[in-house]
C-alpha cells in the first residue's frame, strides 16, 4: 500500500515540518505541496493525489479558503479524500466541515500522530475525529464504542492489526514484535477471519471506525 499525499498551508515552516514528519512514513508518498487554493489545483491537474492535508485559512488563491475552498474541492474531485488540520476550535465549524464531507478534521495543537492515523482512516473511507474535537464526534454520532466482534480477537491478533493500520508491513511489524513474517500474516489472515472481512481497505474502515486502532 502507498497512499499519495498532497500537503496544503501558507506557512513554509509548518508546510516543511509536516513533510518532514510524513516523509518518515513508509507507506506515504508525498506528491506535492501548496500554499493557497490555487497551487491546491495546480498539484492535482498534474499528479495523482489519495489524500490532500491543508490548512483552513490560506487566502489569495483561486478558490478562496475556508468552505467555500472544500466545497469546491468536494464537487470537482469527489474522489479526493481531504484532511483539514488547522488551529480552528469551534465545534460547529468543525461541525460544518464534515458535513461537506471532509474526512477528518484536526486541530495544530495535536499530536502528529493524529495526522498519520487520520491519513490512512481517510483513505480506507472512514472518518478520523480526533479527541479534541470529541464534542463533534458525539454531536454526529462518531463516538462509535468497540464492536463486540473486537472481543472475539486474542491479545496478539488485535496487536497486529493495530500495527497494520498504523501503517506498518506485515515485515516491520514482524521485526518490531520480533516474530516470524509467516506468524504475523497468518494472525492478520485469522483476525480478518473472524471479522469476517476479506479486503484490507475495509480493514481500515472497521479499525478506525470501530476504536481497534489508537495512537499514541
Amino acid at each position: 500500500m502507498n497512499i499519495n499525499i498532497a500537503i496544503a498551508d501558507d506557512h513554509p515552516a509548518i508546510l516543511s515540518g509536516i513533510s518532514y514528519e510524513l516523509s518518515t512514513i513508509r507507506t506515504l508518498n508525498i506528491v506535492g505541496k501548496a500554499r493557497n487554493s490555487t497551487e491546491i489545483l495546480d498539484v492535482l491537474s498534474q499528479v495523482n493525489c489519495d489524500v490532500l492535508i491543508t490548512d483552513y485559512v490560506m487566502p489569495g488563491g483561486a478558490a478562496g479558503d475556508g468552505m467555500a475552498m472544500l466545497s469546491f474541492l468536494r464537487r470537482h474531485h469527489p474522489e479526493l479524500k481531504i484532511i483539514v488540520f488547522t488551529i480552528i476550535d469551534n465545534p460547529a465549524i468543525v461541525t460544518e466541515i464534515l458535513k461537506l464531507g471532509v474526512g477528518s478534521v484536526l486541530n495544530k495543537a495535536e499530536d502528529t500522530g493524529h495526522l498519520i492515523s487520520a491519513i490512512h482512516a481517510v483513505y480506507a473511507g472512514a472518518t478520523y475525529i480526533s479527541p479534541h474535537f470529541k464534542s463533534v464526534a458525539q454531536y454526529l454520532g462518531g463516538n462509535i464504542a468497540t464492536r463486540s466482534a473486537n472481543h472475539k480477537l486474542t491479545r496478539r491478533e488485535a496487536e497486529v492489526i493495530r500495527l497494520y493500520v498504523s501503517g506498518m508491513s506485515v515485515n516491520d511489524i514482524a521485526s518490531q514484535l520480533k516474530r516470524t513474517k509467516q506468524t504475523v500474516s497468518s494472525q492478520k489472515t485469522s483476525a480478518m477471519r473472524k471479522l469476517q472481512i476479506s479486503r484490507d481497505a475495509d480493514l481500515f474502515r472497521f479499525a478506525f471506525e470501530t476504536g481497534l486502532t489508537s495512537v499514541g
